[in-house]
């Protein structure tokens, strides 16, 4: 099933992001190669795909498991979680309609 993973950073977050990116990337990356990432990416601060120093304020990943319970692991697993980038995380079964 396809679960929403859905995260909330912390104000000023654009350092914590750089400093973990490839790791973060990486785990997008071995989910992408299994078939099973279906979208990823972050919420610019500013309307704009370029934000510069205004960073971003959280992201968006869409991905499949094999159960909520796995999909909330892997989210809690990722070092924007372990560094203090995200504020919040909020995992939700996702159907996709269109």
């Amino acid at each position: 099933m396809l679960y929403a993973i859905i995260t909330e950073d912390v104000p000023n977050s654009l350092p914590l992001r750089l400093k973990d990116r490839p790791e973060h990337r990486g785990r997008l990356q071995d989910l992408s190669d299994a078939g099973r990432l279906l979208t990823a990416g972050p919420f610019p601060a500013v309307d704009s795909n370029d934000p510069g120093e205004a960073g971003f304020t959280g992201s968006l990943i869409v991905a499949e498991f094999p159960s909520l319970e796995d999909a909330q692991a892997w989210a809690n697993d990722d070092p924007y979680v372990a560094n203090g980038t995200y504020a919040k995380v909020s995992v939700k079964p996702y159907f996709k309609a269109f």
